[in-house]
């Protein structure tokens, strides 16, 4: 099975600038797909100083419903938003007073990436860190979910030398440019034994200590050829969903990438089922005890969407009963049958799922600006936009701008959107 390479350079154009993280994607291009994904072959899609956060988040979408293995090479700059005080991932575009609107929230990577497993899910990282994001990492460290491997470094900012270089992202390619990965965890040594001189003691080496300790993916490492594919050219729309890929992209993408179920098969998060085995043998609930999201992803990979959708329900119901229906287990399933819905095709109970989640959230007083409130509702939106038949559309339309007026989210107009279509689907026979 192909592999899926993501490689994102980014940082704001102008003085904001702390690195020059583009300045690394010539020489990660010069490695073979294979070897940068550490599989027989490898479709990569290259992001160079994107202008919006909304088509990174298609394409990161995108390479996580991909099949296989996924490696995310990311080299950037992290700063603040001045609402929420959250890491985000700064773009072309952005500068300290736009952070909220113009860059990248770390917790949206966090959130594609959830329902994918440690053994094939990688990042990749060279970031630097503005003071305030300094801070914060140096304080909470950079939260990248449970079910990613994480290899990298946080640098502080340069000071007044003018941008920085990514240093480790270029030892990486290097490394890599011999033809030959190695896992990740001696390629990761080896990068920071070339840049030690100028980065002991200063950069925050990933993980951080007290962490969750990474992974070793992709057991089967190879050097052959790499694959081609090409890109699939689709309508981008405001609301992107996981199932779009707005054109433009410098990528080769495998034709089906964007209609791939993601890779459900996840590890459970810790804290959550694999602590608690004897539940899962509940009457009917017929699944392993370690690893419920693989018997899940197998039958909607098999198109058994009934059979998937009819576990995790009672997945679902066995968390609201355990642990009530606020609790981050049953809403974590709540999440992953709107999702099925999607997978499925149909929007219309996907988008009613997604709304009942954000209104749980909400009522167990989550705020408005809470990344799972506003992810909720943006993809209640999405799902709203794909339903064609009427009825429905009238019926879900007020409840979903309701919402709207109380989580606005980060795209500006996103209430507006909402009346629009609804005096349009009014006017409608």
């Amino acid at each position: 099975m192909p592999g899926t390479v993501l490689l994102l350079a980014a940082s704001p154009l102008g003085r904001g600038r702390l690195v020059d993280a583009a300045g690394v994607l010539p020489v990660l291009a010069a490695v073979a797909p294979a070897v940068l994904s550490g599989t027989d072959t490898a479709n990569v899609v290259e992001l160079a100083d994107p202008l919006e956060p909304q088509a990174v988040l298609t394409r990161l979408r995108a390479a996580a419903a991909a099949p296989g293995p996924l490696t995310v090479y990311i080299a950037g700059q992290l700063q603040l938003d001045r609402r929420q005080r959250l890491p985000h991932l700064a773009l072309a575009r952005t500068s300290a007073a736009t952070v909220r609107y113009t860059a990248l929230p770390w917790h949206w990577i966090r959130e594609e990436l959830r329902l994918r497993s440690a053994a094939d899910t990688a990042l990749v990282v060279d970031l630097h860190a503005d003071a305030e994001a300094w801070r914060y990492v140096v304080e909470r460290g950079l939260d990248c979910g449970r079910n990613t491997a994480v290899f990298g470094r946080v640098a502080p900012a340069p000071g007044r030398r003018g941008p920085a270089e990514p240093l480790y992202m270029k030892a990486v390619a290097t490394l890599l440019r011999s033809g030959h990965r190695p896992a990740l965890a001696a390629l990761h040594e080896q990068a920071l034994a070339r840049i030690a001189e100028s980065s002991a003691g200063r950069d925050l080496i990933l993980p951080l200590p007290g962490g969750p300790a990474p992974s070793l993916p992709f057991p089967h490492q190879a050097t052959a050829p790499p694959g081609n594919g090409h890109v699939p050219h689709t309508t981008s729309q405001e609301f992107a969903g996981p199932d779009r890929i707005p054109p433009g992209v410098a990528a080769q993408v495998s034709p089906g990438l964007a209609q791939t179920p993601p890779g459900i098969a996840a590890t459970p998060r810790a804290g959550e089922w694999s602590r608690r085995p004897g539940e899962l043998a509940a009457p009917h609930v017929a699944v392993g005890p370690q690893d419920p999201h693989a018997a899940i992803s197998a039958a909607v990979r098999g198109g058994r969407h009934g059979e998937a959708d009819v576990l995790a329900a009672r997945l679902e119901q066995l968390a609201v009963r355990v642990h009530g229906p606020a609790s981050d287990e049953a809403l974590h399933w709540a999440e992953v049958r709107a999702d099925l819905a999607m997978f499925a095709g149909d929007a219309v109970r996907s988008c009613r799922a997604w709304l009942a989640v954000a209104g749980v959230r909400l009522a167990a007083g989550q705020a408005v600006d809470a990344p799972a409130v506003e992810a909720a509702v943006d993809r209640a939106h999405h799902q709203w936009g794909r339903i064609t038949d009427v009825a429905p559309a009238r019926e879900l339309g007020p409840a979903l701008a309701e919402l709207r007026l109380r989580v606005p989210g980060r795209r500006q107009g996103a209430l507006e959107n909402v009346q629009r279509q609804l005096c349009r689907l009014q006017a409608a026979p």
